[in-house]
């Protein structure tokens, strides 16, 4: 009876064999490698071969040689000494040295003209004052008191005659405030600003 190695099934013996024959060259790529190491650069060729073959190639141009012939090492201590004989001749401040400060003229006077105008009329100190918002354009000429002891208040603007309490709002624009018997506050909306009307003669 013969042993079965395998070889049944085809398609795994040739992944099986693919499998080794990969493994194969990674390990003789490795092994190259490792010993082998990798070729050394080609040398470069003579200095005049590579100018020349720079020359071929279109190069740009040459770069101006410079010479040390015009040189003159020699040190001229009578140079040295007239630069150091500089001294500062300046007629205003000498922001050199600390003890220097600016010398400030004495005022001729104040610059205003008259002195006396100057002191009756006083100076702005800065600017002007908003503008005063208007009166609030309502009156106060009466009020009632209903169940609950509340006040209602009644006022006239121009033809129209308004009866409100506190919280509410006249015309949309005025909010009617604590309601007294002889007075009543007012806000105008439009410019927040909180009057008191008083009690006036019926219109």
């Amino acid at each position: 009876m013969a042993l079965a190695l395998g070889t049944e099934n085809k398609r795994q013996v040739i992944m099986v064999a693919v499998l080794f024959a990969v493994l194969i060259v990674l390990g003789i790529y490795e092994f190259h490698n490792f010993f082998g190491g990798s070729p050394a650069p080609a040398p470069l060729p003579p200095r005049a071969d590579r100018a020349g073959a720079n020359a071929e190639a279109g190069a740009g141009d040459e770069a101006r040689r410079l010479t040390n012939a015009g040189i003159d090492p020699t040190l001229h201590f009578e140079k040295l000494a007239a630069s150091e004989d500089v001294r500062y001749e300046g007629t205003g401040r000498n922001i050199f040295s600390a003890d220097s400060s600016p010398i400030i003229p004495t005022p001729l006077g104040s610059g205003r003209g008259n002195n006396n105008l100057a002191k009756t009329q006083p100076l702005p100190t800065g600017p002007p004052p908003p503008p005063k918002p208007p009166a609030i354009d309502l009156r106060y000429f009466g009020y009632s008191q209903d169940e609950d002891k509340a006040l209602q208040a009644f006022f006239v603007h121009g033809d129209d005659i308004f009866m409100a309490r506190t919280g509410e709002i006249v015309d949309h624009r005025y909010k009617v405030g604590v309601i007294r018997p002889l007075s009543v506050d007012v806000t105008d909306l439009a410019y927040n600003n909180t009057q008191t009307l008083t009690l006036s003669a019926a219109p």
